[in-house]
This record gives structure tokens, sequence and C-alpha cells, in this order.
């Protein structure tokens, strides 16, 4: 069965009649279509890349940025559409200060990752919102 037009793809709560959810795998297929992140421990450290993307002389010189900051001890690289990376940022940031100003210290590796999971599944459970086409590697150094 097709995916197009088919009335099974509009939707995070259709299920088509295979079992499968398109919006998720339409997700799936923006992450395997752009570059690899890594993550690499150090004894002193983390060190977080991905590949650059390429040149084009329509794009603006650092405006297409996939490694950014969460707070002093964390960063965060992503992948898939950069939009959706952004909006993940942005979540982790808020999420850092806000248990950095209630508890006083930084944000705990786990604490943040739960937190980002659940946002991240809120997306997918309902009908009205789209599932995040991104990927994300968090790395934190306490």
């Amino acid at each position: 069965m097709s995916s197009t037009g088919s009335g099974y793809d509009y939707s995070c709560g259709t299920f088509s009649p295979d079992g499968r959810i398109f919006q998720v795998e339409y997700a799936q297929k923006a992450v395997e279509a752009s570059g690899t992140a890594i993550g690499i421990k150090c004894t002193d450290g983390v060190v977080l890349a991905t590949g650059k993307p390429q040149a084009s002389a329509m794009l603006v010189s650092g405006s297409n940025r996939r490694v950014f900051p969460i707070d002093s001890h964390a960063g965060m690289v992503v992948t898939g559409y950069a939009a959706d990376g952004r909006q993940l940022v942005n979540r982790a940031r808020e999420e850092a200060q806000n248990y950095k100003q209630t508890y006083g210290h930084p944000i705990v590796p786990s604490v943040l990752n739960n937190r980002l999971a659940l946002y991240v599944h809120y997306f997918t459970i309902y009908g009205s919102l789209r599932p995040f086409g991104c990927s994300s590697l968090i790395g934190e150094y306490i």
C-alpha cells in the first residue's frame, strides 16, 4: 500500500492497515538523509562533532550550525532538520536554566536526558503535532 494520498500520513495518531505510522517514518528519513554526529568522552571533557555541510552559494556562512552549547558543562549536536534541532536545543537550554535556578547547581545528565525524552515523546503521541525530524546527542562533563 502506498502512503501517498492514502490518508494515513496526516497524523501521528493514525496507523496504516499494516501497522505503520508514516509521520514517524518521515522523521526517520530526515535523520537518515543528514550527516553523521559523534561524541567522544575524554578524561577531562567531552568532544561533540558533526560532518560539515556541503558548501553552497546560497548558504550564509555560520548559519547552519549543528553543535550548540547548552550550559557551561553541556553541549548538544543535532542532525536532521535544522529547525527541529534548534527547537530541541532551546528546550534543553530552558531545562538547564530552570534546574539551576531551582536547585542551585548544574543539571544532572540523566535529568536533562529524561526531560528532553519526554518532550520529544509528547510530539509523537498527539495527532495535531509532528514528530521531530532530527536526532540529538548530548554531552555533559561534571
